[in-house]
């Protein structure tokens, strides 16, 4: 699989606050990568540091072969790196249409409105909310405000799409559907990292996973190879968890 994007000794401080501690991974085309850990454990912050909100205290980024720590998020964006945030927070006053009209305008560089308005609406019909182009976005539920804020960061074509808690506040059946269109944005070819606190939804979609506590790496690998990892255990999944999740898999514990 071809590298698209390698963080080497990334590292991020606040103050006295070591948020990211000498971090290093890849994503490869094609990958769906989960992004566990506790709260607090650096996950958003090292999202933060890939798409240019903040720059890293050491350490470097590099996408498809290219530098872009210290780059601005927009140029980030337009190289093909997308986000979503945890917390959702459309234009409330404006179309779902117009909210993915932005994006595609700005981010992805579509060169007039006619285009923008045709990639926003594929997008809003990719993600189920095709019939909501016209509602406000103040007017959609909670699960359509996800569905809106996935259809954002496709507009952009992104390459690589970071995922920042898609599933919190939502019920198992809108989860269901969530994963649903997830795997449908990983088959167009679109590389993940999925941060999610759902272990169900981590071991069921991801093929690698990637564990921060305290702003460190402390384990990395499958999902069957987490389970099995004691820091791992010891620091997030719990022996219960981790005992269950092993019989699920048919994993026998030393």
């Amino acid at each position: 699989m071809t590298e698209l994007l390698r963080l080497s000794g990334v590292s991020r401080r606040f103050g006295g606050l070591q948020a990211l501690d000498d971090v290093s991974m890849t994503l490869s085309e094609g990958e769906v990568v989960g992004l566990i850990g506790p709260n607090g454990a650096g996950k958003t912050t090292l999202v933060n540091v890939v798409t240019g909100v903040f720059p890293p205290s050491a350490g470097t980024v590099v996408f498809r072969g290219q530098p872009i720590h210290g780059l601005k998020p927009h140029r980030i964006a337009r190289l093909g790196l997308a986000r979503t945030y945890q917390i959702v927070q459309p234009f409330p006053d404006m179309t779902a249409l117009q909210n993915v009209m932005a994006p595609a305008t700005f981010a992805a560089g579509a060169p007039d409105i006619r285009t923008a308005e045709r990639k926003a609406m594929e997008a809003l019909e990719f993600v189920g909310l095709g019939e909501a182009a016209k509602a406000r976005a103040s007017e959609l539920t909670l699960a359509g405000r996800k569905r809106l804020e996935l259809a954002k960061s496709l507009a952009m074509d992104p390459k690589v799409l970071m995922l920042d808690e898609v599933n919190a506040g939502l019920n198992p059946a809108e989860i269901d559907v969530a994963l649903d269109l997830i795997r449908q944005v990983a088959a167009r070819g679109v590389t993940i990292l999925i941060i999610e606190h759902l272990m169900k939804v981590v071991m069921n979609l991801c093929q690698r996973i990637v564990v921060l506590h305290h702003g460190a790496k402390i384990a990395e690998g499958t999902p069957g190879e987490i389970t099995r990892d004691q820091r791992v255990i010891e620091a997030y999944l719990g022996n219960r968890y981790a005992r269950a999740e092993a019989e699920r898999m048919g994993i026998v514990h030393g």
